[in-house]
C-alpha cells in the first residue's frame, strides 16, 4: 500500500528532487544556448570532445554518463550540421572528433555558456556551488 501521508512529510524522493533541478537548470541553459542552435546535452558533448580532441565514443559515454545508445542518437544532429565526426579506430572501436564547424559553433556558444553559469553559482554563492558540486559527484559514485 502506498503511504502518500509519509512521502508529503518526507518531502520528494532524491531521484525526483534531482530530476526536477536537472530540468529546470536546464531549461535556464538550454534558453542561453538556443541562439547557437544547440542544446545543453549537445554543448556537453562538444565540449568533451574538444577537450579530448579524439575520444572512443565509449569513454565519452562513461564520462557524460550517458547509455550508448542516447549518446549515438545525440550525436546524430552533431554530424548532420557536420559539427562531429565519427571515426573507425583500433578493432570495433569509434572515434568521435570535432569538426573545424564544430570547433567554432563550439567558439560561439561558450560566452553564452559561462554568462549562465556565472549567474547560476553567483546566485548560489561560491561555498554553496562548491558543496553542491561535492554532493553531485558522491551522487553519481554511489549510483554507478
Amino acid at each position: 500500500m502506498y503511504m502518500h501521508h509519509v512521502s508529503e512529510a518526507l518531502g520528494p524522493c532524491l531521484c525526483t528532487a534531482l530530476r526536477k533541478a536537472s530540468r529546470a537548470v536546464t531549461r535556464v541553459y538550454d534558453e542561453a544556448l538556443h541562439p547557437a542552435g544547440m542544446t545543453t546535452v549537445q554543448f556537453a558533448i562538444l565540449r568533451h570532445i574538444a577537450r579530448a580532441e579524439t575520444v572512443p565514443l565509449s569513454r565519452l559515454a562513461d564520462q557524460l554518463v550517458l547509455e550508448r545508445t542516447s549518446l549515438y542518437r545525440t550525436l546524430e544532429p552533431l554530424e548532420r550540421r557536420g559539427w562531429v565526426t565519427v571515426a573507425a579506430g583500433a578493432g570495433k572501436a569509434k572515434l568521435a572528433l570535432l569538426t573545424p564547424a564544430g570547433a567554432a559553433v563550439l567558439d560561439s556558444a561558450v560566452e553564452r555558456w559561462e554568462g549562465t553559469q556565472q549567474r547560476m553559482t553567483e546566485a548560489l554563492g561560491e561555498a554553496r556551488w562548491a558543496e553542491l558540486r561535492t554532493l553531485l559527484a558522491e551522487t553519481v559514485e554511489i549510483a554507478q
